[in-house]
């Protein structure tokens, strides 16, 4: 330990779990970037602060977005990551992969980066970490030659991404894997020229799970759900009774919206279906016996974000219920009425969460020719006043 050159980043290999250092330190073997990476991040550690400056968005030829650009601003003790860019790779829907293709990205990026790579990043891409920018051009040609495409990076659409949806999961009411590359290839020309106000993600997750926590982090949220009563085999149901489930505690009693009733009598459970909410709960613990209904689509949501300018926000309900079939023109159509009033209303750096917040829900929905429902209301307003649009007002002549 006295003789290491990253004492602070040794700790960090100690201990159970797995270590970003020893795979780090494994890379340094062949890849002078990735030791000098190792020799800045000890030096922030010692200095608390950090030794990068953000370049932006490095292009090439026909892309705007992708390939963000990073340099070290100690390029005098650390030159193999004076210029450290990093790819966003667009990743298959569903992060579905052969090892045929895998062998072909990581061949690719050992030949022109550091080696180092994140599967995935928050927004689903691939990330790989750290070219020079000479290498950018060619390594983005042989990833094209091989079938890959970059990702959204800057003020553009991010990346859409999907969970596994009906490829794996028995609960999903959409086909998100079919969703989520239709939306990809309508719309290339946001995905790869940044010409927006700020970023925009769209996540899709094909039960009310959420499993890609798209509520909390996507400015456009597509989440499965049903519009009919939930599936109940009764048989099985009382199976569950039979071998101790406590059906009244665990599960009538944490309906948020106490929509089960539970009849020990008779084995028997109630779902009063204009009351259910759809969270789930109660198929999760009990997924032999209850299932999602028949009439599928899913719910939209807008707005969803981490903190920037106004705190974090959760999406809010916008379309309570859409169907999704191919070609998915309802909400494609939809998707280019959003965009179109956000890029034309919104300041710098305002995502469209924060810019319905300064606007107002009402300004939103009918800019955009969307309905208000009562699913929008999280609770009765408290202002008894409303200003009615001239349109809106009915002569009595």
């Amino acid at each position: 330990m006295a003789n290491s050159k990253t004492p602070r980043l040794d700790e960090l290999e100690k201990g159970r779990w797995p270590s970003f250092v020893k795979i780090m330190k494994r890379a340094a073997v062949k890849k002078p970037a990735a030791g000098d990476l190792l020799k800045q991040l000890e030096l922030s550690y010692e200095e608390k602060v950090g030794h990068w400056k953000h370049g932006g968005i490095v292009g090439v030829r026909g892309y705007g977005g992708g390939v963000i650009g990073r340099y070290s601003d100690r390029p005098d003790r650390f030159p193999n990551v004076k210029e450290f860019h990093t790819f966003r790779v667009n990743q298959p829907s569903g992060w579905f992969y052969t090892s045929s293709a895998l062998r072909q990205l990581c061949d690719i990026w050992d030949k022109y980066g550091s080696g180092l790579t994140n599967f995935h990043g928050a927004t689903g891409d691939i990330i790989l970490l750290g070219a020079p920018t000479e290498n950018l051009q060619p390594c983005f040609d042989e990833l094209s030659e091989h079938g890959f495409d970059l990702g959204g990076s800057g003020s553009d659409l991010r990346t859409p991404s999907a969970c596994v949806g009906p490829a794996r999961c028995e609960y999903a009411c959409v086909d998100t894997l079919d969703l989520c590359h239709t939306i990809t290839q309508e719309f290339q020309n946001e995905l790869h020229r940044p010409m927006w106000p700020y970023k925009f993600k769209i996540k899709i997750s094909g039960c009310p799970n959420d499993c890609v926590a798209s509520i909390a982090r996507s400015d456009l949220s597509v989440i499965g759900t049903w519009r009919d009563s939930i599936q109940v085999d009764p048989q099985a149901v009382a199976a569950y009774a039979d071998q101790g489930l406590d059906i009244q505690g665990e599960i009538c009693g944490k309906c948020p919206t106490r929509a089960l009733s539970w009849h020990p009598e008779r084995k028997e459970l109630e779902i009063r279906r204009e009351e259910c909410v759809r969270c789930m709960h109660c198929i999760n613990k009990m997924p032999k016996a209850l299932r999602p209904g028949r009439e599928r689509g899913a719910t939209l949501l807008i707005g969803g974000k981490a903190t920037m300018k106004e705190s974090a926000f959760l999406g809010w309900v916008i379309v309570p219920f859409m169907k999704m079939e191919p070609p998915y023109t309802e909400l494609l159509d939809l998707l280019r009425r959003i965009f179109n009033w956000w890029d034309e209303r919104a300041k710098n750096r305002e995502r469209i969460g924060e810019l319905i917040y300064r606007l107002g829900m009402r300004a939103f929905l009918h800019d955009v020719g969307l309905p208000p429902v009562p699913q929008m209301v999280a609770r009765p307003r408290a202002n008894p006043y409303y200003y009615w649009r001239p349109e809106e007002v009915r002569s009595n002549g």
